[in-house]
């Protein structure tokens, strides 16, 4: 793999960038708040914009290491900032990368998510030169699912009891796109 760190990226609607210090309250208004958001994530909602600051000074301070990859996703037309993308764990012995996102309920059913995750895709394949591309998501949780197969990920099985985010210990369900199937398309 050849990290390139988090650069830039444009879609037809969107804007994947860098979070920026200016992003807190936006952060915070839009989805690190809302306990419908964080419902299945490993997370709990924000309690105040000061908590939120204090993890974006954290992201910013990783985005010197090229194998950081953490966008905040940004609407072309309104520049409002309506969620987050990023490599949760890179695997470099397979040249793997496991995403995840989340976005703010108001956006939800836009097609947004779907088009930043193939965006990502996209990049991590042809420019970082992974293999493999992985998420999950709590087996109550389907509507995640539903943009990892609209990005154009496979569904390849569930992992009982594997994980823990803010409803206890789930069940998993993974989705992976390989390098392999962007040949067969």
């Amino acid at each position: 793999m050849k990290n390139k760190g988090t650069v830039k990226i444009e879609t037809d609607r969107l804007i994947l960038r860098r979070f920026e210090e200016t992003d807190a309250e936006a952060m915070f208004a839009n989805w690190a708040s809302d306990p419908e958001v964080t419902k299945y994530l490993t997370w709990p909602p924000h309690g105040d914009v000061n908590e939120t600051k204090e993890i974006i000074a954290e992201w910013i301070s990783q985005y010197e290491d090229p194998a950081c990859y953490n966008w905040g996703i940004e609407l072309k037309q309104t520049h409002d900032l309506v969620g987050s993308i990023s490599v949760v764990r890179l695997n470099d012995a397979v040249n793997s990368a496991d995403l995840g996102y989340c976005m703010g309920k108001r956006w939800w059913g836009q097609g947004i998510m779907p088009e930043a995750v193939k965006a990502l895709i996209s990049f991590l394949f042809h420019e970082v030169g992974v293999n493999r591309v992985a998420a999950s998501h709590d087996v109550n949780n389907p509507k995640s699912g539903r943009v990892m197969e609209k990005s154009g990920m496979k569904t390849e099985g569930i992992w009982r009891a594997a994980g823990l985010n803010n409803q206890g210990i789930c069940d998993e369900v993974w989705h992976a796109i390989v390098r392999q199937d962007l040949k067969v398309s």
